[in-house]
Parts: C-alpha cells; structure tokens; sequence
C-alpha cells in the first residue's frame, strides 16, 4: 500500500454531487490515448483496493472499540447520558439560549408580580367587602330594635 503518495488525496475535498454530473457530461474517452486510459485504470483500481482496505481498517477498530468500552463498563445507555448532557451543557452555553433564559426569567417575574398584585387588589376587595358587611349588620341590629320601639 502506498500511503505516502495517497495522503495528498486524503486531504482534498470530495466531489459533490454537482462536480460529478459535469465531469460525466464530458467524454474524456476520445481526448486520452491508450497508454493514459490503461495508467487511469491501473490507478483506479489501485483506489478502489486502498478504499476497500481502509474500509477493512475502520470496521476493525470499530470493533476494538467496542471490545475495550465493554471491558470499561460503558454501555450505550451511559453513552447516550453522556451525550445528551455534554449537547444539553452545549445549547445552555449558546448565546440564544441564554437571551431566551434571560427573556423568560423577566417575563415570568413580571407575571408573578401582576399575580401577586391581582391577588392583594381581590383580598382588599374582600375585605372591604366583609367590613361593609359587618358595619351594615351592626347598623341593622341597632336600628331595628330603635325602630320597633317608635312603632309601638
């Protein structure tokens, strides 16, 4: 396997589905000879080997991975608990969050004080209501016996 001389195409960037319909919209085919068709087919396969060994390569690791995570004790339970609490530490850390946490925060203080003073304005209602209640009823139970005796 020759590694040094596949680094650089290790680097570049794949092509994307775009790149790929114009380089089949062009027939190379009548633009080459002979001899750089058979050094292009040499060469594509010589790729389609380090791909299908690197393939090889990944899918063993892969697997060593797992092997030492399950002598480690981490499970995919614990794994995705890890995952979701870094992500979740990750998003309370955006500035979007925090101007919402922020905007939220305020709101709901603010909700809380109307509440309270809703609350306080119907309790002195109450209030004002039972005092007038009581002034009537000590009114009515003084006025009434006066009141029966001018009647007599």
């Amino acid at each position: 396997m020759m590694f040094g001389s596949t680094q650089g195409l290790l680097e570049t960037q794949s092509l994307h589905e775009a790149d790929e319909d114009v380089v089949t919209d062009v027939d190379f085919t009548n633009m080459i000879s002979e001899e750089e068709k058979e050094e292009l087919k040499i060469e594509l396969a010589k790729l389609e080997d380090e791909i299908s060994t690197l393939r090889q390569v990944l899918a063993a690791k892969e697997k060593h991975l797992v092997e030492i995570k399950q002598k480690l004790g981490i499970s995919l339970m614990n794994e995705l608990k890890q995952n979701f609490s870094k992500s979740w530490h990750d998003m309370q850390t955006t500035s979007a969050y925090k101007k919402t946490h922020e905007t939220l925060s305020h709101a709901g203080q603010k909700a809380t004080a109307a509440i309270s003073n809703v609350g306080t304005a119907i309790s002195k209602k109450f209030g004002d209501m039972r005092s007038h209640s009581i002034g009537y009823s000590i009114r009515h139970s003084i006025s009434m016996p006066a009141m029966s005796r001018w009647i007599v």
